[in-house]
């Protein structure tokens, strides 16, 4: 017998005549997705384009390309799916999912310009279309993608720290995590005689120990990880759905959400400003299924159904100069 949980990287489970249970894991292909290898160029597009497609539609393509590169996706100008509602695709649309950090990299429909060019995080990127079984449109959609080299940035050139001013070495090692990465950076090839250097005990630092009665040394790593913690980070914060969309004619219930938001002071700010301001670097959209409730027109009464709401979270946070905002 053989059981698929729907996962993308699929999941076999085989069990023989006498009971013994086999299970197979990778990439393949399966009657809900079509696996895609990525050498070159090619085009994948919803049934019949650009004609009407059909309904009760599902089509999953994951394209999959070597590991030194990435995909790259352009979807082409004729772009047409039935419209949103209340601004979002809840029954025909086609969406990017990246694999590699389970994201949806975005969803489109309606007949509006076409979506802008994607490329994915990893070697591997997912493609899904959809379609009810109500109203179709035309012309669908179409989407080139090509394998284009994973590119390197740039590694600026570093004076050795021996060679740093004060301002260019603080900036280098405040991102460092660890005591251990500091040596490390300072001095590669001799960091861990530099640690036992660091904490071998001298005469001064016997005599407080022993006025203070204070025999363990301070931690720096978990006073650098708390100070992490507690700075400019994502955080839990409470929004109000019909403030966060700008929808006063409805009512949401839950009226507010979770969402992660970037929160904290940037004290340890390594850029060289007066001002600096805690800003999202990564943001993504996640949906959320609530209730929602509105009035008839005409008649008395309220209409309720489960709808989705795309509310934006901050993954990764970062300071940023206030001088380079303006």
């Amino acid at each position: 017998a053989v059981f698929w949980d729907g996962a993308k990287d699929f999941e076999l489970l085989l069990v023989d005549q006498s009971g013994n249970v086999f299970f197979i894991s990778g990439v393949q292909e399966s009657i809900q997705e079509k696996v895609i290898t990525v050498s070159g160029e090619g085009m994948i597009h919803s049934p019949d384009f650009p004609h009407t497609y059909p309904r009760n539609s599902m089509l999953v393509w994951r394209l999959v390309a070597a590991n030194s590169m990435r995909i790259q996706l352009t979807f082409d100008e004729r772009f047409g799916l039935e419209d949103p509602e209340d601004g979002i695709c809840k029954y025909d649309y086609v969406e990017i999912e990246d694999p590699t950090e389970k994201t949806i990299q975005g969803r489109w429909c309606g007949s509006q310009s076409a979506p802008i060019s994607q490329k994915s995080r990893g070697n591997q990127i997912i493609v899904r279309f959809i379609s009810d079984e109500y109203f179709s449109s035309e012309p669908g959609f179409c989407i080139h993608y090509s394998a284009i080299p994973e590119v390197e940035p740039e590694v600026p050139a570093v004076l050795p720290p021996s060679l740093q001013g004060v301002e260019e070495l603080s900036e280098a090692v405040a991102v460092l995590s660890t005591v251990e990465d500091v040596m490390k950076y300072l001095e590669p090839e001799r960091w861990q005689l530099d640690m036992d250097e660091l904490y071998k005990p001298t005469w001064h630092v016997l005599g407080k120990s022993f006025l203070l009665n204070k025999k363990a040394r301070a931690d720096l790593n978990q006073l650098r990880e708390e100070v992490r913690l507690y700075s400019c980070t994502p955080r839990n914060f409470s929004v109000s759905l019909r403030e966060e969309l700008k929808r006063t004619d409805v009512i949401f219930w839950p009226s507010c959400l979770l969402v992660k938001r970037c929160g904290g002071n940037c004290a340890c700010c390594s850029h060289r400003c007066f001002d600096c301001q805690c800003m999202p670097a990564k943001v993504t959209k996640k949906y959320h299924e609530v209730l929602l409730l509105r009035h008839r027109s005409g008649t008395r009464g309220l209409q309720k159904s489960i709808t989705d709401v795309a509310l934006e979270h901050h993954e990764e946070c970062s300071c940023v100069c206030k001088d380079d905002l303006d």
